[in-house]
């Protein structure tokens, strides 16, 4: 089959013909349809996420079909439609799984970091961390949702029960949750990079009621604020956004050094918190939901050859919403 792979970290991807994958216990081989590209993914490539397998095919916002089943999987049938996350495996017996965190798992895996992902025709992944995706979205649709619409989705449950939102970085997962968060009734501000005049029209298209400078105050001190682009500078700009009692979620999985700050900032019963991985519950409850809003992906396909362009674009900032690799366009 078609890959591309990692040999190693700040490597460009190459173009390989590498074994279609088999599955073992508890594993099925996915037909892969489409794969979004993911500010995570450019963590890897580029090494800020240290150890990865290698050589390494990147890609955990997979959709597609699957193609063979391993001894003892149930609940899914050849020729389903599935999604593959992040999170691609857990042990089920340490201290955080035993109490269903599996999210903070002491010995997970990582689709696309730590084990194969889908840049790639065919994927292998755990049964258990595979989720049924509707068949209202097209594949190139529905990938961001399995990482972007994922994390998102989780992050937004951390900010709490307020009504006043600010989200920092308009990117994938922002033009995702912002959907979901109109359709919850949550008032909207956003904030982005300095000058990136389309990334506030884009936001004001998605329910946006005032859209700024990261570096500027909002009108009114917000219940919450979601933090999605990896800039620790961010933290203390947001802690000043939100009022007493308000929390600051930091989604992402990297995050530059947070600078020294005031308590004063802090204080008042504010509080700040990190956003790890998922749990199957996010997942269900998530790819149930998305229809129903219905949410809209914005994305820009590419062939599975150009990845290298999608993570160079992606690191760039030259996209609007996300970018997704077809298999087989």
């Amino acid at each position: 089959m078609r890959a591309m792979l990692l040999d190693a970290p700040g490597a460009p991807l190459r173009l390989a013909q590498i074994p279609v994958p088999r599955p073992g216990p508890g594993e099925v081989v996915v037909k892969v349809e489409a794969c979004g590209v993911c500010r995570t993914d450019l963590h890897v490539v580029d090494g800020e996420l240290p150890d990865p397998k290698l050589p390494l095919v990147p890609g955990h916002e997979i959709v597609g079909r699957v193609a063979a089943l391993g001894e003892g999987v149930a609940g899914f049938s050849l020729g389903a439609r599935v999604g593959i996350p992040w999170l691609g495996h857990t042990c089920g017996t340490c201290r955080y799984c035993r109490a269903g965190k599996e999210n903070l798992c002491e010995h997970a895996l990582f689709t696309g970091y730590t084990r194969d992902g889908g840049y790639a025709e065919f994927a292998l992944a755990d049964a258990r961390y595979c989720f049924p995706v509707a068949e209202s979205y097209g594949a190139a649709e529905a990938a961001p949702l399995l990482c972007a619409g994922l994390i998102g989705y989780r992050s937004l449950r951390m900010a709490g029960e307020g009504r006043l939102l600010g989200i920092y970085g308009f990117g994938a997962a922002a033009h995702i949750v912002a959907q979901v968060a109109r359709h919850e009734g949550w008032r909207l501000f956003a904030f982005v990079k300095p000058g990136d005049e389309a990334a506030k029209e884009f936001a004001r298209s998605l329910g946006a009621e005032w859209a700024g400078d990261s570096d500027e105050a909002p009108p009114e001190l917000l219940d919450a604020a979601i933090i999605y682009a990896p800039a620790g500078p961010l933290v203390p700009a947001a802690l000043r956004a939100v009022a007493h009692g308000g929390r600051v979620v930091c989604a992402g999985i990297h995050m530059s050094d947070i600078p020294s700050f005031p308590y004063d900032i802090l204080w008042h019963e504010r509080s700040v918190y990190s956003v790890a991985n998922l749990t199957r519950a996010d997942g269900e409850e998530f790819l149930a939901l998305a229809p129903k809003v219905p949410v809209v992906t914005t994305v820009e396909t590419m062939a599975l050859e150009e990845a290298n362009e999608g993570l160079a674009r992606l690191r760039e900032g030259r996209l609007t919403g996300a970018a997704v690799l077809i298999m087989n366009p």
